[in-house]
């Protein structure tokens, strides 16, 4: 395996690559990237990658359109110096969630990125909790659309909080099924935040399917953004009886001033994935939001498919079935 796989990080996921290729036992690929004066990108492997099995790690997140590029033209000169089989491991998906025509003349620019990734090259494409399953069907190649919920569970798990004493709550009616996994691990009931957002980051309709009243609410979601609608949601938790609020999160974007409204809210804990890095600065910031790092999960998943394997054995360690 040493000699045939390379692992390269791009400028979004240094850290990350570097704890997976420590999992692997691995050198982490040798590879330059270049941002010129007039904005254009340079990306060049600096070791041969003939025959080789390439995973390029690479998170689109802020800036997404320049770290998409950086992803694409690396690519593009892997395909070109003959390696064998190009995998973009894109812990973060970005433009995920422009996955429909919401209304007349809108673009699907998930669809859009899901044709790049395969016009430049890639032969598969391994991310996690992308933000509609259906995205999936973008590609004419291998998906492989991980989760952290399993993980997420087990640090909740972890905590031993009383039996009967926890629910698991979906913000929204689109995040029933993500709730339902967390449910399974956790063996709790689940409850539904019923809101409309009449303008972004603004929350109407306040009311609560399912019981919340004394319970442990612990809040599972995909991303927190700008943090408005999920502290209002939690808020409305309050509002309605809950103890307390924690909240369990894929992508921990934290736009503009996200942190701050966390640290503002009735939110006890928040525990997001290093699917994108949480900077320095913001998290001398915060005393309620904790990382846990996927790099374990990616680097079974590299390793069952290097040796084909089930990449779903990367949930054995959360005693997770994906069937279930």
């Amino acid at each position: 395996m040493v000699k045939e796989t390379v692992v390269f990080a791009l400028t979004s996921s240094t850290d990350l690559a570097a704890a997976i290729c420590k999992d692997l036992n691995l050198p982490l690929g040798k590879i330059k990237v270049e941002h010129f004066a007039d904005g254009e990108i340079l990306v060049e492997p600096q070791e041969s990658v003939r025959g080789r099995s390439v995973f390029i790690v690479q998170s689109t997140c802020t800036p997404v359109t320049e770290h998409l590029m950086e992803v694409l033209v690396c690519i593009d000169a892997c395909k070109r110096a003959s390696a064998g089989e190009i995998n973009v491991i894109m812990p973060y998906y970005g433009y995920a969630r422009q996955d429909r025509k919401a209304k007349p003349r809108q673009p699907i620019t998930s669809k859009l990125v899901a044709n790049l990734l395969v016009t430049a090259g890639a032969n598969r494409v391994i991310t996690f909790d992308l933000h509609a399953a259906q995205i999936q069907g973008y590609f004419d190649i291998p998906i492989d659309d991980l989760t952290a919920v399993p993980m997420l569970g087990k640090y909740f798990k972890d905590k031993n909080f009383p039996k009967d004493g926890v629910v698991v709550v979906s913000p929204d009616h689109g995040g029933v099924v993500r709730a339902r996994r967390l449910a399974d691990v956790l063996d709790a009931p689940i409850a539904i935040i019923d809101k409309r957002r009449p303008k972004p980051n603004m929350v109407e309709a306040q009311n609560v399917i399912g019981d919340v009243d004394g319970k442990i609410c612990i809040v599972v979601d995909d991303i927190v953004d700008t943090a408005g609608t999920l502290c209002a949601g939690c808020k409305i938790l309050k509002d309605h009886g809950a103890k307390e609020v924690y909240v369990g999160v894929t992508h921990g974007i934290f736009s503009r001033d996200a942190v701050e409204k966390v640290e503002n809210s009735v939110i006890k804990e928040m525990v997001i994935s290093n699917t994108i890095p949480f900077p320095k600065e913001k998290a001398e910031k915060s005393t309620k939001i904790h990382v846990l790092s996927i790099d374990a999960m990616i680097a079974k998943a590299i390793d069952a498919i290097e040796n084909h394997t089930p990449v779903s054995d990367v949930y054995n360690d959360f005693g997770f079935d994906m069937y279930k």
